[in-house]
């Protein structure tokens, strides 16, 4: 391959851009049960993915969606890991990155917000804006993506359109420019309007239920005139809504929408595949494709330069069969082949891709081309961890993932001292996932490692996994610690003096010092200035 500084033949650059042009990536963000896997598997269910949604009413006989594959995840019926689906539609390839469901698994959507180039914020139509939607647009917000609205569940008791859309407004400062009305009340779904310029209703799309929502809902369409004859005041009321969105100022303008001024809103029934297509025809016509991405000194590395990707996500125990350890890299540049030998930019050593696959729920692929904005699983990846660069040519390495700073912590132990190399290599691949942070000193040990989470459910899937994947039974004791701070050998002596305080080392050499209050941090800051007491990331506490 040519260098990034070379020009590139013709052909081959102008084929990469034609590939990358088409990818549209992105990731639904929302709050716990806001139908994040349900959305998911509609949208595959419109692009023909699979026959029939996963989600059927009713907790009894309810089915696990098919991107859901952890035995924990089918048990609760929450989404705790993260998975990558891709499919086409028309004449684009989507890659959709599904979060994580839980709030205790936000490190972990944070660490696929770095991978994508748009969101879908996904709002509860009854409950409006939730503590952890608002957490996850944020970092969507700091890293420059551009977000779609869902207002969902529409088919059942909720707000008021326009008042939904005012909570938008004064609770984040974004500006929503509904393209689609409902057409009918929260729990009387009816259909969609479709905005027009300034406001003026250009057609009536109507949609008739189907037996659980498993089937693509029928649609049909009709003209303003015919809509206002059909549906009488409910459809005069959807455009007089509309008229008064466009007096506001609220209709779609793309450059603000790519700004992250402004957000296309659409009102939806993933359950019963109501405004799906037109979330999908949506994201293809308005979502950015791949663009340049920013190396560690600042550059710009252009999707035509030549191959490289981000390590974004390590996820092992997909198949319980082999034991293998998927790590998912999101293309930046440069066309991937299956089988080149790529250079990993932290070791500086080669690594082979024989085996690169995408991954449907635990339905896998083999993938033998890949283009900037694919999500391409590479198996065995024993050397890869969230953060990481893979290249060719000339050496170029992406900024690392920050951590959240975690606020719960515990002690972990091997419940039988026989089982101790199992244990050590069961932490030791955890941790390169990142499922928790690992926090060691030299008073406690290797065999007593701590380990430090957003969450207390991330500590759940840890000891699962290491009697599920290792057949390690351990015994977890919680620490009396709420914070964590990133400090430094110098300062990190002092502390270790103080009370209610106890400094580790992360995996990453990072040191962190534990307080066991907010208060005790504050004495501690105010007392001695000197010492270095950072956030991990800011905005996460």
């Amino acid at each position: 391959m040519s260098s990034p500084t070379s020009s590139a033949p013709a052909s081959s650059s102008g084929r990469l851009a034609d590939e990358a042009a088409r990818r549209r990536t992105f990731a639904v963000i929302s709050h716990p049960d806001a139908g994040k896997s349900t959305l998911t598997e509609a949208l595959a269910l419109h692009a023909k993915m699979i026959s029939e949604a996963g989600a059927i009413h009713g907790k009894a006989g309810r089915k696990a969606t098919v991107s859901d594959w952890m035995e924990m995840e089918k048990a609760r019926g929450i989404s705790v890991s993260s998975t990558a689906l891709q499919f086409e539609y028309g004449d684009c390839v989507i890659n959709l990155v599904d979060t994580p469901g839980h709030s205790d698994f936000s490190e972990d959507t944070y660490r696929v917000l770095t991978a994508v180039d748009a969101a879908v914020m996904l709002i509860d139509a009854a409950k409006g804006l939730e503590p952890q939607t608002l957490k996850l647009f944020q970092v969507a917000r700091d890293r420059g993506i551009p977000v779609i609205t869902v207002i969902n569940k529409w088919d059942r008791p909720g707000q008021a359109p326009l008042e939904l859309l005012d909570e938008i407004i004064e609770r984040i400062g974004l500006t929503p420019t509904p393209l689609f009305l409902p057409v009918g009340i929260a729990g009387d779904f009816r259909g969609l309007l479709r905005r027009g310029e300034e406001g003026a209703p250009t057609e009536y799309i109507h949609f008739t239920r189907t037996a659980g929502g498993a089937t693509i809902a029928p649609e049909e369409h009709y003209t303003p005139e015919q809509a206002a004859e059909r549906e009488g005041d409910v459809w005069l009321n959807a455009a007089e809504e509309s008229e008064l969105l466009s007096a506001a100022g609220q209709d779609h303008d793309q450059e603000l929408f790519l700004a992250g001024h402004t957000s296309p809103v659409i009102y939806a029934s993933a359950m019963l595949n109501f405004g799906v297509r037109q979330l999908l025809d949506t994201l293809v016509e308005l979502a950015p494709p791949p663009r340049a991405r920013k190396d560690v000194n600042g550059n710009p590395r252009e999707t035509t330069q030549p191959f490289s990707a981000v390590i974004f996500k390590v996820q092992a125990g997909m198949d319980t069969a082999h034991r293998d350890r998927l790590a998912f890299m999101r293309i930046v540049s440069g066309e991937f082949e299956r089988g080149m030998v790529v250079t990993h930019a932290q070791t500086g050593r080669p690594f082979a891709t024989k085996y690169a696959l995408t991954v449907f729920g635990r339905e896998r692929t083999t993938v033998d081309t890949a283009y900037p904005g694919d999500v391409v699983g590479l198996v065995n990846a024993t050397a890869l961890a969230p953060g990481h660069t893979l290249y060719v040519d000339k050496k170029v390495e992406f900024p690392p993932i920050p951590s959240f700073a975690p606020e719960h912590f515990a002690v972990l132990r091997a419940q039988s001292a026989g089982k101790y190399k199992q244990f050590r290599k069961a932490i030791d691949q955890l941790d390169s996932e990142g499922v928790v942070q690992v926090l060691r000193n030299d008073v406690r040990g290797d065999a007593s490692p701590v380990l430090a989470a957003v969450g207390p459910m991330q500590f759940e899937v840890m000891t699962a996994r290491m009697l599920g994947e290792y057949n390690v039974e351990t015994q977890l004791d919680n620490l009396p610690y709420q914070l964590a701070r990133k400090t430094d050998a110098a300062s990190a002596e002092e502390l270790h003096r103080q009370r209610g305080v106890e400094v580790f080392t992360r995996t990453d050499g990072v040191l962190l010092a534990l307080f066991s209050d907010k208060w005790r941090l504050q004495y501690i800051a105010k007392e001695m200035p000197e010492l270095t007491l950072e956030l991990l990331v800011a905005g996460t506490e």
